[in-house]
């Protein structure tokens, strides 16, 4: 251990080591190595935070764990692998969410230094305010493939996790997915709403039938297909996939027959559809070709594993049974405790029914097939993890620990790990200068204040907290938000204060076009001020918009304005420009989430789409590629993405 090595390090440091107490948020791929070093660097106060449990596939990364910890606690596991390294060390292990009320302010100002290895948007925001309100140094770390990076986050004197706008979420028009489909992706994305539809939680904007208000299927055809085939399949009325399903007996035959052939004749009834497009080819239950489309051999193989190889359209509809029956019968198990399944890459039944189904629908619209392999890697938006890129930059991350604790924070320049050298054959790239804070920032700013686009009329009371304020702000459940104006508090953190309002429409409880809210957050300590932009709803348009400044409108001449945030200014040069992909790094190197956007509700989200790298989140940087969930996705995570924030 380096403390015990005499001249390793200066007294003075040594001790100011010894004494810290230091938080780190995270344990897998960048988290395990940075506890590691963190112990073996003499940091004998520790405490660690993870809500996750360990998987087989982190343990080609993730050295702290070995097959016997398989469904144990990751901080957990990680504290007693670290002990081994100095069982002196004072370590103490949560296996929680860091977002929980249990880390308050008064938590976070117990440490001396935060450190983040985590996976996901959301939490990473979260810390982020935490630390700034209560004026904690945050070292933010991410790796996407062999990528990564590493930034000090310090009130007042350094950007913050939001100074800078992040990549917006990939989505995909529902009448695309639903009627159109040109691209891999597109299949694989209607797979999973199909699962969510037959066995997991029932979303309207997943619905997979076809569109019937699709702005290019017009004509005659829609209405007499939907008698004749409903008449004909018998399955094709206006009743839910759900209800449907279970009438039928979760039959295989009977859901293949729907699906892949009568809803197909439909969509193929909708003429318009196919003016310039060449129409899908329904496919018969007893009848499905042994052949790969596109292939002149039987089965397209190509050696390697039996999950690389491309199955023929009748091995499709051989897996897609025994799925069905599989997670039938996990279906009705959790119907008895009242719950649903939830699609997991790692489940075998659920991605097996994900890669039938989109390689049967892609050989339908003439779509090349993909692997087993490859789905997963697309539905889980999956960046591969390196090892060794994790170990680099969780050593960047100690070391810029070691400079905070002498206070030495002009030392702590964001840092990049390159994928190749530059010009100067330097593979760690250092900016020249910390990055002041963005001044309109919506979150560090002295007054934060954001605009959103909607529609009062449509938009109700419960939309509003839950998928603005929560999903797409980032804000806790502790938050009230209140009329600036009349100070009438439109929905409070305290049970039962306000649910009357639940259903309520904005324009019904006085939100007004250019009407200005307060949003207080107790638990993040952070108040942001909402213009609200009344905007009519369209069809094609997105439910609701957080505007960028060029968009912003002047607000009542009521209290003093302040204008939104905008996108952050470059950030300081370096003097090798950082490397494209090493944006913030939001994935941990295990999946990115995508989404589909219903042409009816699209929203303008603020992150990728849920990237979940498994340990690999990297701080995005003016420079960062967008991680995007397609074929091939983009750096964002410890290999295992989940998020776009590497581990």
């Amino acid at each position: 251990m380096a403390t015990k090595i005499p001249g390793v390090f200066e007294p003075n440091l040594e001790e100011l080591i010894k004494k810290s107490k230091v938080l780190v948020v995270g344990a897998g791929g960048i988290g395990c190595e940075l506890l590691k070093n963190l112990v073996l660097s003499g940091f004998a106060n520790i405490e660690i935070v993870d809500l996750d449990t360990i998987d087989v596939s982190n343990l080609n990364r993730q050295f702290l764990f070995h097959k016997q910890h398989v469904g144990k606690s990751k901080a957990k596991v990680a504290r007693e692998s670290a002990l081994k390294f100095n069982p002196d060390a004072n370590i103490v292990a949560h296996h929680a969410s860091i977002i929980s009320t249990d880390f308050g302010v008064n938590y976070f100002k117990e440490f001396t230094l935060v450190m983040n290895a985590l996976d996901n948007r959301a939490a990473r925001n979260h810390v982020n305010r935490m630390c700034l309100a209560s004026e904690v140094p945050l070292i933010e770390s991410g790796t996407a493939g062999y990528e990564g990076q590493v930034e000090l986050i310090k009130k007042g004197e350094t950007k913050c996790y939001e100074c800078d706008p992040k990549p917006a979420a990939k989505s995909y028009p529902g009448c695309t997915i639903r009627n159109t489909p040109s691209e891999p992706i597109h299949c694989i994305v209607w797979a999973k709403h199909l699962f969510n539809q037959l066995f997991g939680e029932v979303d309207a904007d997943e619905e997979v039938s076809p569109d019937t208000e699709d702005p290019e299927a017009v004509g005659e055809a829609g209405a007499k297909a939907a008698s004749s085939e409903a008449k004909a399949n018998g399955d094709v009325e206006r009743t839910s996939t759900r209800k449907w399903a279970q009438s039928s007996g979760y039959d295989p035959q009977k859901l293949f027959t729907k699906f892949f052939n009568a809803d197909i004749k439909y969509l193929i009834s909708m003429s318009d559809l196919w003016k310039t497009r060449k129409p899908p080819r329904p496919l018969e239950w007893n009848s499905l070709p042994d052949a790969v489309a596109g292939s002149s051999s039987q089965v397209l193989d190509v050696g390697g594993l039996k999950d690389q190889r491309v199955w023929s359209v009748q091995e499709c509809g051989a897996v897609f049974e025994t799925s069905v029956k599989e997670l039938k019968r996990k279906f009705d198990a959790a119907l008895e405790k009242d719950e649903h399944l939830v699609w997991d890459k790692d489940d075998k039944a659920g991605m097996d029914f994900v890669a039938a189904c989109a390689n049967i629908r892609a050989h339908i619209f003439s779509i090349p097939e993909k692997s087993r392999f490859d789905i997963k890697s697309m539905a889980g938006n999956i960046i591969p993890a390196i090892a060794t890129s994790n170990a680099i930059v969780a050593g960047l991350v100690v070391l810029h620990a070691i400079q905070v604790l002498q206070a030495k924070f002009q030392s702590c320049q964001t840092v990049y790990l390159r994928k190749k050298p530059n010009h100067r054959n330097q593979m760690v790239v250092p900016e020249k200068l910390l990055t002041a804070p963005n001044p309109k920032c919506p979150v560090c700013s002295p007054k934060p204040q954001r605009t959103v686009g909607l529609d009062v009329t449509k938009m109700s009371i419960a939309e509003f907290e839950e998928q603005v304020l929560k999903k797409t702000l980032n804000m806790s459940p502790m938050v009230d938000v209140m009329i600036e104006a009349s100070g009438s508090v439109i929905t409070s953190s305290e049970e039962g204060e306000t649910e009357a309002n639940n259903e309520k429409h904005l324009e019904d409880l006085g939100v007004k076009d250019g009407a200005i809210l307060i949003a207080d957050d107790y638990l993040q300590q952070y108040t942001l001020r909402l213009i609200i932009s009344h905007r009519v709803s369209q069809r094609d348009g997105p439910e609701f918009e957080i505007l960028d400044q060029t968009d912003l409108p002047t607000p009542p001449p009521q209290p003093s304005t302040s204008a939104a945030s905008e996108p952050a200014a470059a950030a300081a040069a370096s003097e090798t420009p950082a490397p494209a992909a090493a944006a913030k790094m939001d994935t941990n190197g295990d999946d990115i989430t995508s989404t589909t956007t219903p042409d009816s509700k699209k929203r303008k989200v603020e992150e990728v789409e849920e990237v979940t790298v498994e340990d690999n989140d990297v701080p995005s940087s003016p420079a960062a590629k967008k991680v995007r969930t397609e074929e091939k996705p983009t750096p964002s995570g410890d290999s295992g993405i989940e998020e776009v924030y590497l581990d």
